[in-house]
């Protein structure tokens, strides 16, 4: 009785975050900086079994905490474990301080203190956010499962990534028609690049809606949710190293 009151006790340390089923901000250092990141484990999670992981990147002028508090009750529900770091610059994402090295040592940091199925690793991104998960999903195909954005299309000078991709890694796009900084026909234009070089790209257009996220997200993160579960890496997750320099 007394070994197993210590273990449960040692398990409660060790696993805050399932522990608390709730937010907690933690730091992770990657390329010699500590940066912030926004992570939620449920405690829906089943003993003995993988979770899949969704690495968030927020929008311009956010925190990593806005986009997991609005998928938090999905994760529950789910048995997802969400985690957003802090841009370098919070009004946008760039390479390389932001990634790929980065997401990648973030990753791997969740694997080593978490059950993540290392198949099941997704990103999904908001506006700025959404940009950069396109371009890092095309420079980490073989790494990443699949990617969801909300908002968000390849500019045409990021054209040039879509042929450097080793894998058609699926893409989820929603975007509204009346989206006041990604307009539709650059979103299309998007979609058609991808799918003429034989990537499954879903593309939704909502009808009235602007580039606003927040209060219709849970609706939003389902429909990315339900194209994202399908998808399982079909060979153990590759990482592409780039130089830099």
């Amino acid at each position: 009785m007394k070994l197993l009151l210590t273990l449960l006790t040692l398990i409660a340390i060790a696993s805050p975050a399932l522990a608390k089923d709730d937010i907690t901000k933690e730091l992770i250092t990657s390329r010699g900086k500590t940066r912030p990141y926004y992570l939620y484990v449920p405690s829906t999670l089943k003993p003995g079994s993988q979770a899949p992981l969704i690495i968030m990147l927020h929008g311009s002028n956010r925190t990593g905490v806005t986009l997991v508090e609005k998928w938090k009750d999905l994760a529950k529900k789910e048995g997802i474990i969400l985690a957003d770091p802090d841009a370098t610059n919070l009004s946008g994402w760039g390479a390389p301080q932001d990634g790929p090295d980065f997401l990648h040592d973030l990753t791997e940091e969740l694997k080593a203190k978490f059950p993540v199925d290392p198949k099941r690793v997704y990103l999904f991104g908001h506006s700025a956010g959404a940009v950069f998960a396109l371009e890092m999903s095309l420079m980490e195909s073989q790494y990443l499962a699949a990617t969801a954005i909300h908002a968000g299309a390849l500019a045409r000078d990021m054209m040039e990534l879509i042929p450097m991709a080793k894998r058609k890694i699926p893409f989820s796009i929603q975007v509204g028609d009346s989206d006041q900084y990604f307009a539709l026909k650059d979103v299309r234009e998007t979609q058609e690049a991808l799918k003429a070089a034989g990537f499954n790209v879903q593309l939704t257009e909502i009808p009235n809606h602007d580039h606003w996220y927040y209060d219709q997200a849970p609706k939003f993160n389902q429909t990315a949710w339900e194209f994202l579960k399908k998808v399982v890496l079909d060979a153990e997750p590759r990482y592409q190293k780039y130089n830099w320099n």
